[in-house]
């Protein structure tokens, strides 16, 4: 049975009220049948509010470099300069991947890669200037024109921009993207795994967010689980998040993320969450934003616990590739869109495929002008893929 407290706090929940950190820190004390009642209350949330639609996006994942003035303790994905494996994809490379995605009808081409390598390695810098650039971005713009030219939308994760920056890139992408990860400076500090990384600053990281609002341009962010974090800075860093949509309502998207140890990094050996960590939180994230942002958590991360994923309040799988790996999480294999759809389907949710712009910002306010009448001509009413 659940103690008065947490009676209350279902109920407040319930009726649709806000939670404070310090209720939120009560779900992370439930037991496992206590916290059966919020997962019902959180999986209703997509019922009613979401019409009971779990969305994905077809996507292509286009790692464009992966030398990377950060250095973060967890990444495997990271190399430097010196190391032989280490590159940067040149645009005919691109090409060739997203004609291959447009074969296999994907709408989205994701373009993740490491932070301003021109900053850290004059060779890279010398590399772009002799391709006709002056940083990583300018290469992106055009290669993101040519993503337009074949059939695809731009969504790209560059890292911290400034409002140049941004307003290059506005045109040509459906949406931008950068994690928050955690909005405590603990985790730059020594020893913590955001030490040699200049761009996980959370106060640079912020900035960015915000003037992507101040542009109107629909953004995705979210937190990564598992890093050496408290509970409470968890909490903290989605009433962050929180805070800055209530002022500029341009965050279309949170991804709960949890941490996957990666061969041969300093975080090796960290043990990763344990799913109950990551439930609870994705609880906590639906009860902190509740209708206002549409909430995912990557499956690949987690394919041995997909229905209990859908049923703690996500209502979008994220972007699956039929073509290309996640290079981020290399041994994390996507899982089939056929697979997807009798899961949601099991659980009387519908699937469907969705634009990197998320429906709701599919307005005046936010559409790319040089995209709007590319992504109007292939949604239906409710501003998912037409049929």
């Amino acid at each position: 049975m659940l103690s008065i407290e947490k009676k209350e706090l279902l109920f407040k929940i319930l009726k649709g009220k806000d939670i404070n950190k310090e209720e939120a820190l009560t779900i992370y004390s439930l037991s496992n049948s206590e916290l059966l009642y919020f997962m019902y209350l959180s999986t209703n949330f997509v019922f009613n509010q979401f019409k009971g639609i779990v969305s994905f996006s077809k996507n292509i994942f286009i790692p464009l470099t992966n030398l990377c003035r950060n250095n973060c303790s967890y990444c495997g994905f990271r190399r430097s300069l010196n190391d032989d494996s280490s590159y940067i994809l040149e645009k005919e490379k691109v090409i060739e991947i997203v004609k291959k995605g447009f074969k296999y009808n994907c709408k989205e081409a994701l373009f993740t890669f490491g932070e301003k390598p021109e900053i850290k390695y004059d060779k890279i810098r010398k590399l772009l200037k002799k391709w006709g650039y002056s940083s990583i971005i300018e290469y992106l713009r055009d290669l993101c024109k040519e993503v337009i030219k074949i059939g695809l939308l731009p969504h790209s994760n560059p890292g911290i921009l400034e409002k140049e920056e941004l307003e290059i890139l506005k045109d040509v992408n459906a949406s931008l993207g950068l994690m928050l990860e955690n909005s405590s400076d603990k985790l730059c500090g020594k020893g913590g795994p955001h030490e040699f990384s200049p761009g996980k600053v959370p106060e640079l990281r912020i900035r960015t967010i915000e003037l992507a609002g101040k542009l109107k341009i629909p953004f995705t962010t979210g937190i990564l689980v598992g890093i050496g974090e408290t509970e409470e800075e968890r909490i903290e860093s989605l009433l962050t998040i929180k805070k800055i949509h209530e002022k500029y309502g341009h965050i279309q998207e949170i991804i709960i993320q949890n941490f996957i140890p990666q061969k041969n990094t300093p975080m090796e050996s960290h043990p990763p969450p344990d799913f109950s960590t990551m439930l609870k939180t994705i609880i906590i994230a639906r009860f902190i934003f509740k209708d206002k942002i549409n909430l995912q958590a990557p499956p690949n991360l987690n394919p041995k616990n997909l229905s209990d994923l859908l049923l703690s309040g996500i209502n979008d799988w994220g972007g699956i590739s039929p073509v290309t790996h996640d290079y981020i999480n290399p041994d994390m294999s996507w899982p089939k869109i056929s697979e997807l759809q009798r899961i949601t389907e099991n659980y009387y949710f519908k699937l469907k495929q969705r634009l990197p712009i998320y429906p709701a910002f599919i307005n005046d306010k936010f559409l790319p002008k040089f995209l709007k009448d590319k992504i109007l001509s292939v949604v239906d009413e409710e501003g998912y893929l037409k049929e």
